[in-house]
């Protein structure tokens, strides 16, 4: 019943035609357009990546004209981020570089230490390549902190072999194997003592297990890399980058030796 004008009771009927429908009890708004959200999981072996470039090609041919869709939550935030890991990865290099060079006083010197790097990264490629676990944003922070851990083993010997050539006037290649034996015992224990205390996050279970795992077999299988190839190829880049530097000041030093002035003719008088 509806209230006339005069005051007078009016049933709703005679203004209004009232038909039963039914419709969403919650209607969901993203920027003030009605939206749909829709939530998936990457298939095992695929990366979150490579499911939300699919993704968006299918919505891409399949939604309708004037439809569209936005990535929200850690999507967005992925999709946002996604490419500066790379830049990330080489400013963390850079940053362990400038800081070796002003520790050694050498520009030369943190190469044989950069180089480590790259052995690190063998273990998670060969790991997560063979049990097809996906490249998402976790591995990949537990990629840039490979590169602490990696430089660390590295640093041990370099440190060592540098006092032993240059303050003690010991060969290169000597240094290098003295550094490398001193060194061997301190780098397994420190690895391994890492190591195991990631085992946990290799191990894990229950809500969350999946980005604790992707960290942990990421910095277990390149600790253990980086634990077996260190002893054996740091060495030998100390012994390649400091030739190449002691080589550079030797040509140095012979471009900048001073000539012997001529002397003047004397004249008797």
């Amino acid at each position: 019943m509806v209230r006339n004008s005069n005051g007078d009771m009016v049933p709703l009927g005679t203004v209004a035609k009232i038909t039963p429908s039914v419709g969403p009890s919650l209607i969901s708004l993203y920027n003030l357009y009605p939206s749909a959200t829709i939530i998936g999981l990457p298939s095992q072996g695929y990366s979150s990546g490579q499911s939300m470039t699919l993704m968006e090609e299918i919505a891409t041919k399949t939604l309708p004209p004037g439809t569209g869709f936005e990535w929200t939550a850690m999507s967005y935030q992925e999709k946002e981020v996604g490419s500066q890991i790379y830049f990330v990865f080489a400013l963390a290099l850079l940053l362990v570089y400038l800081v070796l060079a002003g520790q050694y006083e050498s520009w030369y010197a943190p190469i044989s230490v950069i180089l480590a790097v790259p052995l690190s990264l063998l273990g998670p490629m060969l790991v997560l390549t063979s049990l097809r676990i996906e490249n998402n944003l976790y591995t990949q922070i537990g990629t840039i902190l490979l590169i602490a851990l990696s430089a660390k083993n590295a640093i041990l010997i370099v440190e060592v072999a540098l006092e032993h050539h240059i303050r003690d006037g010991k060969p290169v290649l000597e240094s290098a194997i003295d550094a490398a034996r001193a060194r061997f015992r301190p780098i397994l224990m420190t690895s391994f003592a890492f190591i195991l205390g990631v085992l946990p996050l290799v191990l894990a279970t229950g809500a969350g297990a999946n980005a604790r795992k992707s960290i942990g077999i990421t910095v277990f299988s390149g600790m253990i890399a980086s634990t077996c190839l260190a002893v054996l190829f740091v060495p030998a880049f100390f012994v390649v980058v400091q030739n190449f530097e002691n080589w550079r000041k030797a040509k140095k030093g012979k471009t900048a030796a001073p000539q012997p002035a001529a002397e003047a003719p004397s004249t008797a008088h």
